[in-house]
């Protein structure tokens, strides 16, 4: 019996995942260090005794879909849900990339968006940014004027570098893009603008979200966009039915009645944050304004022993950051998730440690 393959651009793909590893202070994936609120527990727990488990979910996300709306002052009809805001951004592309089509990336970035893109059959294009991990205007003209891309991305902040992108570029790429535009702001609540005010039902922009940071949920897989209606529809006519199961239906759309507390955990892990990056100028310590919950930086030159040996002294000690040293445009660099004050204090000792530095 021949055993079939996958077509050989799959094959091709480099594998995207992060280490699990049973460490003391795992600060390589983004999450909040910070749990939900006790009483949105509770919440669940009495809205999952109302369910009618025999039945299919709302296939239109209902309740959910208004309760985001109301936070963003949109319509619903405005609202695309999904697991998690990967689903959302590979179900994008499925309706607006594929085959024949161009998907425009500016590197580095969040490596799924391209992933995605060639799952969908689509080319990859990507623009550069300079060493300071800038996007600069001329830069984004000429990607869009000679790859003529049907899907644009723009990450802001951008992962992993952690840039703010400022909204000149994104207005640049809205007046100039000949196809659809894709914002990705999984760490908006860290920062200080959001593009949002760009989605109109006129426009070809989209703005996708994730309760997996700001809202402490990584464990739920629950993502949206907001865009115009027409994108939204054409966006349920791809995604598959039933989709997105009621409970967790019911636990985003309670999460959402906790702003106050999702927004004071915002609030502690910005001020950890800024300390942690002020520590790291203190040592030296090459690093980049962020406008998330990480920090990306370089802590030793790629001509020395190499940043793989201080991740691999980093573990040792117990703490687990993300190497992205072998990514393009990241020599040198590692990633560090904001953790809790205890955590941070224990990375940034073992840190000192790892680079042969003084606390």
């Amino acid at each position: 019996m021949t055993e079939l393959r996958p077509r050989a651009d799959i094959v091709a793909m480099d594998k995207y995942h992060s280490p699990q590893v049973d460490v003391a202070v795992r600060l390589n994936t983004n999450e909040s260090p910070l749990p939900v609120p006790p009483e949105w527990i509770q919440d669940v727990s009495d809205a999952v005794k109302n369910v009618a488990w025999n039945r299919y979910p709302d296939r239109s996300a209902r309740p959910l879909r208004e309760a985001i709306a109301n936070r963003h002052g949109v319509s619903p009809n405005n609202v695309f849900v999904a697991n998690g805001s990967n689903e959302v951004l590979q179900t994008l592309l499925l309706t607006y990339a594929g085959a024949g089509r161009t998907v425009a990336t500016f590197e580095p970035t969040y490596q799924l968006h391209a992933h995605f893109a060639r799952i969908s059959g689509a080319k990859v294009v990507s623009g550069q940014r300079d060493a300071d991990f800038e996007l600069h205007e001329s830069e984004i003209r000429r990607v869009l004027e000679t790859a003529q891309p049907e899907v644009i991305f723009l990450c802001s902040p951008n992962n992993p570098t952690g840039r703010l992108e400022p909204r000149r570029n994104i207005e640049v790429v809205v007046a100039n893009a000949p196809g659809l535009v894709i914002i990705d702001e999984a760490y908006a609540e860290f920062s200080d603008w959001s593009a949002l005010e760009l989605v109109t039902e006129h426009s070809n922009v989209v703005v996708t979200r994730t309760f997996s940071k700001t809202w402490s949920l990584a464990a739920l897989r629950l993502g949206y966009a907001i865009a115009s209606t027409r994108i939204v529809e054409e966006l349920n006519t791809v995604v598959m039915p039933y989709h997105l199961d009621a409970l967790k239906q019911v636990a985003g759309e309670r999460a959402l009645q906790y702003v106050e507390q999702m927004q004071s955990r915002v609030a502690g892990i910005v001020q950890e944050r800024d300390r942690i990056a002020d520590r790291l100028g203190q040592l030296g310590i090459e690093t980049w304004p962020s406008g998330a919950n990480f920090i990306l930086f370089r802590p030793i030159s790629a001509a020395s022993t190499g940043p793989e040996t201080v991740w691999q002294k980093l573990l040792n000690a117990g703490v687990l950051v993300r190497d992205c040293s072998t990514w393009s445009g990241l020599d040198g660099c590692l990633r560090v998730t904001v953790g809790t004050p205890v955590e941070n204090d224990l990375f940034l000792k073992a840190l000192c440690w790892a680079v042969g530095k003084r606390e």
